[in-house]
C-alpha cells in the first residue's frame, strides 16, 4: 500500500517536474511547418558538432516551447550517437543537458510506472554533464539548479538545487550575461519557500525582479524592459574598447552609447545621443564616474536622425559649453519620416518619459555631404556617407589610427523599423561593402546584440552572399504568386550555408523573416499575393465567425487556444483570442488564456527578436527585471 500511495503521489505532483513545458498531444507533427525557426535550427544543427553552443540551447528552447519535448530528445539523442567519436567533454555535456532538459519537461508523458526511473536517469544525465565539464559551466549548473529546483520535494534534490544555484550567483561573472540571474534568484526563493526561510525566499524573490511566485516560462534572454523605462538590449556594463580612449556603455537604455576621449585628453567626443534626456544623462554622468579625470564633450557624431539616436540631444546641448552636433546633411528627411510614428508604440520601446518632441527638434551644427576627415584634440576621424540598411542619413563614423569603425544601423535586422516605410536590403548589402573596404578590427554599432551579432568584416562577406541569395530567391517566390506566409514556412535556407561559421548562421535566422517581410513590403502592392491585403477584415468580424456563425462558445474556443498552445501554435492562439475578446466581454478564463499566451511568445522570441519581444510583452504589460553588476566591477564587459 505504501509502495501504491508513493506512486500515486508521483502521478498527482508529475507536473512539477514540468520545465518550459506545455502538454504534448503529437498533433504538433502535423503542424511543423508552423515552426520555420525551429526547422532551421534543426538543420543547422545537423551540419556537424557544435561550435557555439548558443546553436543547441536555441534549438532545445524552440522544441520545449512548442510542446516537442519527444522529438527534441530523439533529435539529440540521434546527433550525440551520430557525432560520438568526435565530441569533446565540453561537446558531450551540452548535448547530454538539453536531452536532460527536455526529458524533464517530458516527465509528465512518461508513464506512470516508468517516471520515478526516468526522473533518476534525467538527474543522472546532469550530472554527468557536470562532471565532463569539471563543475565549473555555469549554463550545466544553472539548468541542473533549475531542474532540480523543479522537482517534487520527495525526489531530495533540493540540496542539489541549493548548491547549483548558490554556484551560479557566486560565479556571475561566468553566465552568457547577467541576466540568466533572474531565474537563479527566482527558484532559489522556491527553494527557500519550500523549506520555510520565508525571509530569505522574499528577498530572493526580490533579487528575481518577477512578482509571481510561479510562471509557465523562462527567460534566459538579455533583454530587459518595462513600461516606465522602455526596453534594454542587455545588463548595464561600461566597457574600454581601446583602453583609455572608446568606452561602450551598454543596457542604460534601448540604445548603445559610445565615448571617445581625444588623443591630447583634453576632449570627449559622443557617438549617437540616445532616445531621452534622463537616459543620456545617466549614461553620462556614470561614464564620469569611472573616469574622474573625463575631459569635457565637445562633439557628438551623429550616425542616423532615429528617434532612438537624437532623443537625448536635449541633455548634450544643456552641457556648458555645449557641444557641436555632426550628422548627415540629408537629416531633415528622416526626421520627416520620424515625425509619422505613433508615440504610443514609442513609448513601448523607449519608455514613458520619451519624447517625440525632443527627436524633431534636433538640428545639426555641421552637416556631411561626402566623405569628411576631422581630427578632434588629435584624434583623426574619417566620416563617411553610406546607404545602409535602415535610414537614407547613415553616417560611418571611422578611427583609422585605432581600427574602429561606429556603423550605427546600417545592420538593422529588420532593415528599418517593422512600423515604418524605409530600410532596404540593397542598401545593407552595399553597407557591408563600404564596411569592408575600411577594413576595421572593431566594429561597434548602434545596440549591444548587434555589435554581437555582426562582429567582423569575414563574417558580414560570407552574410552579404546569404542574403543575395535570399533577396533572389524571395523575387523569384513573388513572381510565381507565392504568398509571403508561404515564403516564411518554406524554411529558405542558401545552399553555401553550411559551410559558413556559426555566427552567420545565427545571423541568417535573425535576418531571414524580417528580409523577407520587407522585400514583399517593398515590391508588392498593398494588394499581395494570395489576395492579402484585398479586403481587411477585423478582429470583432472574426469573433463573429467564431461566435456567431459556427455557435461557438467561450469555453469551447478557450479549449481550442489550449490546444493551439499544446501544438506550438502561439501565434495562431493569439489571434484567436484576439478575436474572441473583440467579440465577447474579456472574462477570468480569457484573461488568463491571453496572459499564458504571449508570456509563450515571448519565451519563443526572446533570444532573435527582440522587437517582437517588446510587443508581446506589453499586451500583458510584462516587466522583464534588468540584472546589474555593480558599474566598475570586474564584470562590467562581459
Amino acid at each position: 500500500m505504501n509502495v501504491l500511495r508513493r506512486w500515486l503521489f508521483i502521478l498527482v505532483c508529475g507536473a512539477g517536474v514540468l520545465l518550459m513545458a506545455n502538454p504534448s498531444t503529437g498533433a504538433a507533427d502535423a503542424f511543423a511547418g508552423n515552426r520555420p525557426e525551429l526547422a532551421y535550427l534543426e538543420q543547422v544543427n545537423r551540419w556537424r558538432p557544435p561550435s557555439d553552443p548558443q546553436l543547441v540551447f536555441l534549438l532545445m528552447g524552440q522544441f520545449a516551447n512548442a510542446g516537442r519535448h519527444a522529438e527534441g530528445i530523439a533529435f539529440f539523442e540521434d546527433l550525440r550517437h551520430r557525432f560520438g567519436p568526435q565530441l569533446t567533454d565540453g561537446q558531450r555535456a551540452i548535448y547530454l543537458t538539453a536531452i536532460a532538459v527536455l526529458r524533464a519537461g517530458h516527465a509528465h508523458d512518461v508513464s506512470l510506472f516508468k517516471r520515478y526511473g526516468w526522473v533518476r536517469d534525467t538527474v543522472r544525465m546532469l550530472d554527468d554533464a557536470k562532471q565532463l565539464t569539471h563543475g565549473e559551466a555555469f549554463v550545466m549548473r544553472w539548468m541542473s539548479g533549475v531542474v532540480r529546483a523543479r522537482l517534487p520535494g520527495f525526489f531530495g534534490e533540493r540540496d542539489a538545487a541549493l548548491a547549483d544555484l548558490s554556484w551560479c550567483v557566486a560565479h556571475a561573472d561566468k553566465a552568457p550575461h547577467a541576466n540568466w540571474l533572474r531565474e537563479v534568484h527566482f527558484h532559489l526563493a522556491s527553494v527557500h519557500r519550500e523549506r520555510g526561510n520565508l525571509a530569505e525566499a522574499q528577498r530572493e524573490q526580490a533579487l528575481s525582479g518577477y512578482a509571481e511566485t510561479s510562471k509557465p516560462v523562462l527567460f534566459t534572454t538579455s533583454f530587459s524592459g518595462d513600461a516606465v523605462s522602455g526596453h534594454r538590449f542587455s545588463p548595464r556594463a561600461i566597457r574600454e574598447v581601446v583602453p583609455g580612449t572608446v568606452y561602450a556603455l551598454s543596457g542604460f537604455e534601448f540604445t548603445e552609447y559610445y565615448f571617445i576621449v581625444s588623443a591630447n585628453r583634453r576632449e570627449l567626443i559622443a557617438i549617437d545621443a540616445g532616445s531621452r534626456p534622463d537616459a543620456a544623462r545617466e549614461a553620462h554622468e556614470a561614464l564620469r564616474a569611472r573616469v574622474p579625470a573625463l575631459p569635457p564633450l565637445t562633439t557628438v557624431f551623429v550616425t542616423h536622425s532615429h528617434w532612438d539616436h537624437v532623443g537625448g540631444q536635449r541633455h548634450f546641448r544643456s552641457l556648458n559649453p555645449a557641444p557641436r552636433f555632426v550628422a548627415r546633411e540629408n537629416y531633415a528627411d528622416e526626421l520627416a519620416l520620424d515625425a509619422g510614428a505613433d508615440p504610443a508604440t514609442l513609448k513601448r520601446f523607449f519608455g514613458r518619459g520619451f519624447r517625440l518632441e525632443d527627436v524633431l527638434a534636433f538640428r545639426p551644427d555641421v552637416t556631411i555631404g561626402q566623405r569628411t576627415e576631422m581630427t578632434i584634440g588629435g584624434t583623426h576621424f574619417s566620416l563617411q556617407p553610406v546607404r545602409g540598411g535602415e535610414t537614407d542619413d547613415a553616417l560611418l563614423i571611422h578611427m583609422p589610427d585605432h581600427g574602429v569603425l561606429f556603423t550605427g544601423d546600417i545592420l538593422m535586422p529588420y532593415l528599418g523599423a517593422p512600423f515604418a516605410n524605409e530600410g532596404s536590403l540593397d542598401g545593407m548589402l552595399a553597407g557591408i561593402d563600404q564596411v569592408n573596404a575600411l577594413k576595421p578590427h572593431v566594429l561597434l554599432h548602434g545596440h549591444e546584440p548587434l555589435t554581437r551579432l555582426f562582429d567582423s568584416t569575414a563574417m558580414l562577406s560570407d552574410l552579404r552572399a546569404q542574403l543575395v541569395w535570399l533577396r533572389d530567391q524571395v523575387a523569384t517566390e513573388m513572381a510565381r504568386g507565392t504568398t509571403r506566409a508561404a515564403i516564411q514556412q518554406a524554411n529558405l535556407v542558401p545552399p553555401t550555408l553550411e559551410q559558413s561559421p556559426a555566427s552567420v548562421h545565427l545571423a541568417y535566422l535573425v535576418l531571414r523573416e524580417n528580409t523577407i517581410n520587407r522585400l514583399f513590403q517593398q515590391h508588392s502592392g498593398y494588394w499581395q499575393n494570395g489576395l492579402q491585403g484585398l479586403d481587411m477584415l477585423s478582429d470583432a468580424e472574426h469573433g463573429a465567425a467564431l461566435i456567431d456563425y459556427l455557435g461557438l462558445s467561450e469555453s469551447q474556443v478557450l479549449a481550442a487556444v489550449d490546444q493551439m498552445l499544446a501544438d506550438g501554435r502561439h501565434e495562431l492562439a493569439a489571434s484567436t483570442l484576439r478575436a474572441l475578446q473583440a467579440r465577447l466581454p474579456a472574462s477570468e478564463r480569457s484573461g488568463a488564456s491571453r496572459r499564458l499566451v504571449y508570456l509563450k511568445l515571448m519565451e519563443k522570441v526572446q533570444e532573435f527578436d527582440p522587437f517582437k519581444f517588446i510587443l508581446y510583452a506589453d499586451q500583458i504589460d510584462q516587466a522583464t527585471a534588468q540584472m546589474n553588476a555593480p558599474i566598475g566591477s570586474a564584470s562590467d564587459g562581459h
